[in-house]
C-alpha cells in the first residue's frame, strides 16, 4: 500500500491557512486519484491530530522499511516561494514540528517528502519570510488568500505528476524532473 500523508491542522478553523497547506494539497490529490485504476493501490491520510502529533497517525500505517519507501510525507515550507516544490529523501525535520513528529514516530528520516511553499518572493526570486516567532507563527496560522490557494490548486496538478512519478518511476526520476 502506497501512502500520501499530508500534515496540517483538524478543525475549519484552520483549513486555508498556510500550515495546512499538505492537507489542502492531499485533499485535491485524493479527488484527482479518484477513478485512475492505480488509486486503489494509493492511500491518502490527513492526520486528525495536530501538527506536532502527526506522527501519531502515520507510525501505525508503516510496519516496516518496505512501507518506507511507499510514504510520502507533504507539508508547507516557509523557506520556498508559493508556487514552487522541492522533493527530499532522508534528510532532517529542517525544524518543521510535524515532519519531525513523523521521523521521531517512525524512527527514521528514509522516507519521501515533497515540500511545497508557502512564502512570497521577490521578481528575482529571493523568499520574503517574516521576522521573529510570533510573526511567523501568525504566517503560518494566517489564511492564504484567494489568489494564492489559486496558486496552490494550480500546482496540484504538478504535485499529482510528482507522486505518480514516485510509485511508477521512482523517487530519482521525480527528483530530477520536478526538483
Amino acid at each position: 500500500m502506497k501512502l500520501v500523508v499530508g500534515l496540517g491542522n483538524p478543525g475549519t478553523e484552520y483549513e486555508n491557512t498556510r500550515h495546512n497547506t499538505g492537507r489542502i494539497m492531499v485533499g485535491i490529490l485524493e479527488k484527482k486519484f479518484e477513478g485512475k485504476k492505480d488509486k486503489s493501490k494509493i492511500k491518502f491520510l490527513m492526520p486528525d491530530n495536530f501538527m506536532n502529533n502527526s506522527g501519531k497517525a502515520v507510525a501505525p500505517l508503516i510496519k516496516s522499511k518496505k512501507d518506507l519507501k511507499d510514504l510520502v510525507v507533504i507539508y508547507d515550507d516557509i523557506d520556498l516561494p508559493l508556487g514552487k516544490i522541492k522533493i527530499s529523501f532522508n534528510r532532517s525535520s529542517g525544524g518543521h514540528n510535524g515532519l519531525g513528529s513523523v521521523i521521531k514516530a517512525l524512527k527514521s528520516e528514509e522516507f519521501l517528502r515533497i515540500r511545497v511553499g508557502i512564502s512570497s518572493a521577490t521578481p528575482k526570486g529571493v523568499v520574503k519570510k517574516p521576522k521573529g516567532e510570533k510573526a511567523v507563527l501568525n504566517f503560518l496560522l494566517g489564511e492564504f488568500k484567494k489568489s494564492e490557494l489559486e496558486i496552490i490548486k494550480k500546482l496540484s496538478k504538478t504535485v499529482a505528476e510528482a507522486v505518480e512519478t514516485i510509485f511508477t518511476e521512482g523517487k530519482e526520476k521525480a527528483m530530477s524532473l520536478y526538483n
